[in-house]
């Protein structure tokens, strides 16, 4: 034991405690003590000489600086006494302990003065604890010593184990990189106290990854320490990083983790062909587009560096015959198909494929080193071909007035197959319904089987049909168009049901109604109709026809003055006649009735004016006798005493009305 005197106060230290303040003076300039007012000199010059009590009392100020006591200890001990100069061993001074921990983690004997932990302690949970001290004079109550205030430091021991930061580690260099190339940091910390010897000092190794890698033990930097690593032959390492604290002495803690290290790729590989000669076979009767083979050159590079173009050698006459692709999923050169095979006419193509790198580095390899060649053979495979029409389309054109057995024209189909098989030809019933026209099974002539008619059907599309008569029966079809050209064999008519007037009082020259006619023919230089008046011995009195030239034609009248009273209606032939050749006419009698028409010319009552007049009444009392038939047809209803019965030839319900209205008509109503 060792003891302090400070400003009365007597500081009794376990051994232990020494050694650690000794420790701690060693690291920390100044001692222990310390001056509240600047005096931490003298004090700690005080303590360094030993258990010798002072002569003088300090000035109140002084306080000891701390106590230390070494964490994980469970064994509750004394680390230090405290004892008053006033403290004659009468018990009459009452030692109190506050502040971090009292009553928790340490407690002071009250008559002795002794400090004691209560349990273990953890540094690294509390480094440290601040406590004041108080003598109290048991009789009076009063203090016989200020309060003073220190600290009780939890000396570190090595009891936590290193923990590396920010895991999992994965790193990436490219391939054939140089040695020394810095693959990653790993980093590690440690909870002991950096500052109390080596427990907190780290230094990292390899446990597994040599000899291509190594760490600086240090830094916990991990660089290559291999040359020219190939992806190619392996693309990742597992590198274990160790880390032991007490600077890897014995007794230390260790931990380790794992670093993942992937090769990235260079472009340090060519394409190669697997086979010097490809060889693939094709049906003649193959599509355009059709897929003869794959090839594939081989390159153990990946990604960009492995992507590569396909091409077929230009000054070759077969590259015009196929083309090929790059796959851009599997890197496979694309044979196809670019234009139609014909056995009969070439039976085998060969031609030179190339493979080059679209991303080349000549870093590693020669520009020629970066494309490879190969040879493809394609053998066409005879197929048993159906005929082929010597035109893909027919179109034909024959007269509506054909006579049926006429010919309209002949298909031509052929077997391209070396036996080169007869061959006969039909029309296909499903796809014609006319009938209209027959085909000879031996040579293909088709002729007209019934009337045609242009204005019923102006085109027939009929499927031929040819078919080998061997026992395959292949077949191939072909459209034939079939134009019916126009003859001249409508007559031109009106074109509509024209009811034309004429009001009192037209003046000579007026035009009375517009003509205009319409053909079902389809004459090649269009319709032009002609418009006439039937030719008789003298000419028409009341009107002419004005042909305008245009395919209409005007009704105009020829005189003045026509009057209902005098005649109300007229009967006009009209001759149309068109252009064709021969020409056709025909003869359209029209009825213009006379009009008492409003001032702007228009014939309100139409033909029920002339009507009236046919019948020897004016319109007002036809009118009248209409809307009284309708009066007592609704009046009546469906009663039997009040139907009206037919007398003679008139209903006697039409005179009574009848002379009711006239003798409206006289009253002027």
């Amino acid at each position: 034991m060792q003891w302090k005197e400070m400003h009365g106060w007597t500081v009794k230290m376990s051994m232990p405690s020494v050694l650690a303040m000794v420790a701690v003076f060693s690291m920390i300039p100044g001692g222990v003590l310390s001056d509240t007012r600047g005096t931490q000199g003298l004090e700690a010059q005080q303590i360094a000489q030993g258990p010798t009590h002072l002569h003088r009392r300090l000035k109140r100020g002084w306080i000891w600086k701390q106590l230390f006591v070494p964490e994980e200890d469970p064994t509750p001990r004394v680390i230090g006494q405290l004892k008053s100069d006033y403290d004659r061993g009468e018990f009459s001074i009452k030692y109190i302990l506050s502040g971090d921990g009292a009553g928790d983690a340490f407690e002071i004997d009250e008559y002795s003065g002794e400090i004691r932990t209560l349990k273990k302690l953890d540094r690294e949970e509390k480094a440290f604890y601040v406590l004041q001290a108080q003598a109290i004079n048991r009789r009076s109550n009063e203090p016989v010593e200020p309060q003073s205030e220190f600290i009780i430091t939890v000396q570190d021991i090595n009891d936590n184990v290193p923990q590396f930061q920010n895991e999992p580690y994965v790193s990436s260099i490219p391939e054939m990189c140089l040695i020394g190339t810095t693959v990653a940091q790993v980093t590690a910390t440690d909870a002991d106290d950096p500052m109390f010897g080596n427990n907190a000092k780290l230094i990292y190794s390899v446990l597994q990854g040599e000899p291509y890698f190594s760490v600086e033990p240090k830094t916990g930097i991990i660089v290559t320490s291999w040359p020219n690593m190939d992806r190619e032959a392996r693309e990742q390492y597992l590198v274990v990083v160790q880390v032991k604290d007490m600077l890897g002495l014995s007794g230390g803690y260790s931990s380790s983790t794992t670093v993942t290290v992937s090769l990235t790729d260079v472009n340090d590989n060519g394409p190669t062909f697997q086979h010097h000669l490809y060889t693939f076979a094709v049906p003649e009767n193959a599509a355009e587009g059709t897929t003869v083979g794959r090839v594939m050159a081989y390159d153990g590079d990946s990604g960009i560096n492995a992507k590569m173009t396909y091409s077929l050698e230009d000054d070759l006459e077969e590259s015009s015959t196929f083309i090929i692709k790059t796959d851009p999923v599997t890197q496979e050169g694309l044979i196809l198909l670019a234009k139609p095979l014909d056995y009969e006419t070439k039976r085998r193509f060969v031609m030179a494929a190339e493979a080059v790198n679209d991303h080349v580095d000549t870093r590693f390899l020669d520009l020629e080193e970066f494309r490879d060649r190969t040879t493809l053979k394609i053998i066409v495979e005879d197929v048993d071909e159906p005929p082929v029409f010597l035109s893909e389309v027919y179109e034909w054109k024959v007269p509506e007035n054909a006579a049926v057995g006429t010919v309209v024209g002949s298909v031509s189909a052929r077997d391209t197959d070396t036996v080169n098989n007869p061959i006969r030809y039909s029309i296909d019933k499903r796809r014609d319904n006319t009938k209209a026209f027959k085909i000879d099974p031996n040579n293909g002539t088709i002729i007209v089987a019934k009337a045609l008619d242009r204005e019923t059907a102006n085109w027939h599309n009929i499927t031929v049909e040819a078919k080998e008569t061997t026992q395959s029966h292949l077949s191939s079809s072909v459209v034939v168009f079939i134009k019916v050209l126009d003859i001249n064999d409508n007559v031109p008519r009106l074109a509509r049901d024209y009811q034309p007037y004429i009001c009192e009082g037209t003046q000579a020259g007026e035009l009375i109604q517009l003509l205009s006619a319409v053909d079902p023919d389809d004459p090649v230089e269009g319709h032009h109709f002609y418009f006439s008046m039937v030719r008789e011995k003298h000419i028409n009195p009341n009107f002419t026809i004005r042909d305008n030239q245009d395919n209409t034609a005007g009704i105009v009248a020829r005189r003045s003055s026509f009057t209902r009273k005098d005649r109300t209606q007229y009967l006009l032939p009209v001759v149309v006649t068109d252009s064709g050749s021969p020409a056709l006419s025909s003869t359209n009698t029209l009825t213009i009735s006379v009009c008492s028409c409003q001032p702007a010319g228009h014939c309100p009552t139409g033909g029920v004016e002339a009507l009236a007049l046919s019948m020897g009444v004016s319109l007002q009392t036809l009118l009248g006798i209409v809307v009284c038939f309708i009066t007592l047809i609704g009046g009546t209803g469906g009663s039997s005493r009040r139907s009206w019965r037919w007398r003679g030839k008139s209903w006697s319900c039409l005179r009574r009305c009848r002379r009711r209205c006239c003798i409206t008509e006289k009253r002027g109503v």
